[in-house]
């Protein structure tokens, strides 16, 4: 036994064990043996798995698998309990969800014990971190389930949610997942991770113990093959996944054209970027807290330091000391750093890819680590960026190092990934920080910190880490949705375009070529052929046949015109508003041509007013559609920034061949998007006319290309192109379907609907989901104080 004096003299932690004998009786109390939690019981369950503690191997208890009628059970109970949930007003569901925090909070140390013991994370991890966070989701949606009517006038439940989530943050993930959808007025299905189901049958315990009605939270355990179910079933409306990027990309595939929401929060290989005047010990904590935090089985781990190559070696040599401090070992001793890894397979997963780094050349520094379950905290040199530890996602306790000599260079390396989750910026230079903050790709950007979270800021991801925000306002949108259109029919499928010679065509005065529009500039479609437009007994004229390769040179043009999403809104709104002069002078010219379509000379005049009306809107919402600060944690400004989502494909209806085009790219490039667009098929004519007025009106070359042709095999040519951002797409309900499977290529935001369904000429074709579709939030962390 150590002295005091030792102690003080070696500042070694002695043992701190956490009393588990509570967790362990509720373990025993149910025979170590967990069914289903469907309609406000739990089932007996039929055919089990083992679930083990990681730390030491053992068995804790036999969990339910979960088969298709388990699924279909659970998700008949959520359609029998939704109306009458959503049916109770906001203050009701309020209070639900206000008892539920309640309970948690008295429930709180027993979560906790059960969480390490089931996933492997430190006790002071899931006391201290994940039960706060859990219990300020409750609370904090209990407020919007309290002012929903009041800030989201005219939004509605989806309806049944089938939610999935993964075993790093068992109970975390389920309290970001489940606390929006039921302060929405939504019924849930909710998957745990086959690996760590005890939190998520204990919540469910939890819900009853508060009154929560029965059917509105329903828990399904099992592995892939049960959310694999969950996903297909066709009475769910909407899916959310947290989770691997190549699950979620057969998720967008399963439910591409099902008409089902999504939202997806995918992996990450997240950068964090020291400058030469960062305070280096304050940086080694925070990469500490970013790559060894829950050993580093974090979608947003800092899992690549980028270095400014001055303090590159002093760098490296605090944090190879800091290695060998850090303590791994039994995750119930709150003196532990590191708890062990969640399952033998994850360890010889990290195992196989650090071989394979090393085999390239990689140097590793590493500190120490028990038999069994466990991998060391490691620091990796040596590496180039296409080195396999710099591009896949390891998921455990192992960070690159690597330097950079300029801001330029380390925004180049930060955004060398097909991930965009989240990055940390470390400086003393605040217009630095801010600046490296813009130009990071990634949903969340820490300035001087890591890993900080809360209910009331948003969290998701861009590119292959996803789509959808969780927390704050944006998380609770997710869970609504708008008053839907109501068209009088829908788009019927297009024949094929014909490209052979039409029996006549309508005179003109000089006859006049319409070509595609690529990089500012008119030019022939790259297949050579012309097809006739127009309804068949009436052909109207010929536009080009675009193809792919065509799709490829305006993608290549688009990448080119980076400056317009760097332009102040006000800027772009000058523009926006000559391009509305131009279009006002040359007005009878384009009524003139809706009237050869067949609108009647009224209709060709509001239409062309119309597409007046929404420039000059979208002009004006140019400089006006704003972020906003959070309340979130003292001593933080957390703001949100709306960001362009880069290059966007626009598949317009066919339906209004002016108003179509000008209401879907007009927000698009207002909120300083560049668009490839693809206009009404039958009727292009409007389009290629509409150049000739982007030629006179400044809008920068590549800003908007226009390639006209078959609507839907160009839409999933962009839905499937890896340079694109964003897609839109207004047609039939198989181009929708095409479009939604074509974009899981690189999990691209879509927007699908039928082209029909919406009265473009009405208040539905103009509004701030257009921007809101147009645009992806940006979260920036700045701590202040001394």
């Amino acid at each position: 036994m150590p002295t005091i004096k030792d102690i003080l003299t070696t500042m070694e932690y002695g043992p701190a064990p956490e009393d588990s004998s509570v967790v362990t009786d509720w373990i025993r109390r149910h025979e170590a043996r967990f069914g289903h939690f469907i309609d406000g019981h739990f089932t007996d369950p039929a055919q089990t798995f083992t679930t083990t503690n990681p730390a030491t191997g053992e068995a804790v208890a036999q969990i339910a698998s979960g088969s298709a009628a388990d699924v279909d059970a659970a998700v008949s109970a959520a359609r029998a309990a939704q109306p009458g949930w959503a049916a109770l007003d906001g203050h009701a569901r309020a209070r639900h969800l206000y008892a539920l925090a309640r309970h948690l909070q008295q429930h709180a140390r027993f979560l906790a014990v059960l969480e390490t013991i089931d996933n492997g994370k430190t006790i002071r991890e899931s006391r201290d971190i994940d039960l706060p966070l859990v219990i300020r989701h409750f609370y904090h949606h209990a407020g919007w389930a309290e002012l929903l009517a009041d800030e989201f006038p005219g939004a509605r439940p989806h309806g049944v949610c089938g939610q999935i989530i993964p075993w790093n943050f068992p109970l975390l993930m389920l309290a970001w997942k489940v606390a929006p959808a039921l302060a929405a007025g939504n019924t849930v299905v909710l998957k745990p991770a086959e690996y760590t189901p005890l939190t998520a049958l204990a919540f469910a315990e939890i819900a009853r113990e508060a009154g929560l009605p029965p059917g509105v939270l329903n828990i399904v355990t099992g592995d892939g093959e049960t959310g694999a179910a969950l996903v297909r079933h066709p009475d769910v409306d909407k899916i959310a996944f947290t989770g691997s990027t190549e699950v979620g990309r057969l998720i967008r595939q399963e439910t591409a054209g099902s008409g089902k929401a999504l939202t997806l929060e995918l992996g990450g290989k997240s950068p964090l970027i020291v400058f030469a005047d960062a305070d280096l010990d304050a940086a080694v904590e925070g990469i500490v807290d970013s790559i060894w935090f829950n050993q580093g089985q974090v979608c947003c781990a800092g899992s690549r330091i980028l270095v400014a190559e001055p303090v590159a070696e002093r760098l490296e040599k605090l944090l190879r000391n800091r290695l060998t401090t850090l303590v791994t070992g039994d995750p119930l001793d709150k003196s532990t750093d590191l708890g062990p890894i969640v399952d033998p397979v994850q360890l010889a997963r990290i195992r196989e890819l650090v071989a394979k780094g090393v085999d390239g050349g990689a140097t590793l520094y590493q500190g120490s680590a028990p038999d069994g379950c466990y991998y060391p905290p490691t620091l990796v040199t040596g590496v180039e960026p296409a080195s396999v530890l710099c591009t896949e996602e390891i998921f455990g306790p192992v960070v690159t190092l690597t330097p950079f000599r300029t801001p330029e260079d380390a925004v180049a390396l930060a955004n060398n990934t097909r991930y965009g989750l989240a990055a940390s910026v470390w400086t003393e230079n605040v217009n630095l920080a801010l600046d490296i903050a813009s130009q990071v790709r990634a949903g969340v950007v820490w300035i001087n910190t890591a890993n900080v979270f809360d209910a009331g800021a948003p969290f998701g991801g861009w590119r292959e880490s996803g789509f959808g925000r969780e927390g704050g306002r944006a998380g609770m949108s997710a869970y609504l949705a708008g008053t839907q259109p109501a068209g009088k029919g829908r788009e019927a499928p297009l024949p094929p375009p014909v490209a052979t010679p039409a029996p006549a065509l309508p005179a003109a005065a000089i006859d006049r070529t319409a070509k595609l529009y690529i990089g500012g500039r008119q030019v022939r479609p790259d297949s050579g052929y012309s097809y006739v437009t127009g309804d068949p007994d009436a052909p109207t004229g010929l536009a080009g046949l675009g193809n792919r390769k065509d799709i490829r040179n305006a993608v290549e043009a688009a990448a080119k015109a980076t400056g317009w999403g760097r332009q102040p809104g006000h800027n772009r709104a000058q523009v926006l508003y000559y391009l509305a002069e131009n279009l006002g002078a040359r007005a009878a010219e384009f009524a003139s041509r809706l009237e050869s379509f067949g609108h009647s000379p009224s209709e060709a005049r509001e239409e062309v007013d119309q597409s007046l009306r929404r420039i000059f809107w979208y002009a004006a919402q140019a400089d006006k559609y704003d972020g906003a600060t959070h309340h979130t944690r003292s001593g933080h400004i957390t703001l949100t920034q709306p960001q362009p989502l880069g290059i966007m494909g626009i598949a317009c209806p066919d339906a209004c061949p002016l108003l179509g085009l000008v209401s879907t790219v007009l927000p698009a490039i207002a909120m300083g998007n560049r668009v490839i667009v693809l206009p009404s098929p039958s009727r292009p004519l409007a389009a290629t006319d509409f150049y000739q007025v982007l030629d006179t009106s400044d809008v920068p070359a590549g800003v908007v290309n226009i390639v006209t042709g078959p609507r839907d095999a160009l839409a999933a040519t962009l839905a499937a192109h890896d340079e694109v951002d964003g897609m839109w797409y207004f047609g039939t309900a198989q181009g929708c379907a095409d479009t939604e499977r074509h974009s899981a290529g690189n999990l691209k935001q879509t927007w699908c609907e039928d082209g029909a369904a919406r009265n473009w000429s009405g208040p539905e074709g103009q509004g701030r989901l257009f921007l809101d579709r147009a645009t992806q939030p940006k979260t920036i962390w700045v701590p202040y104080g001394e």
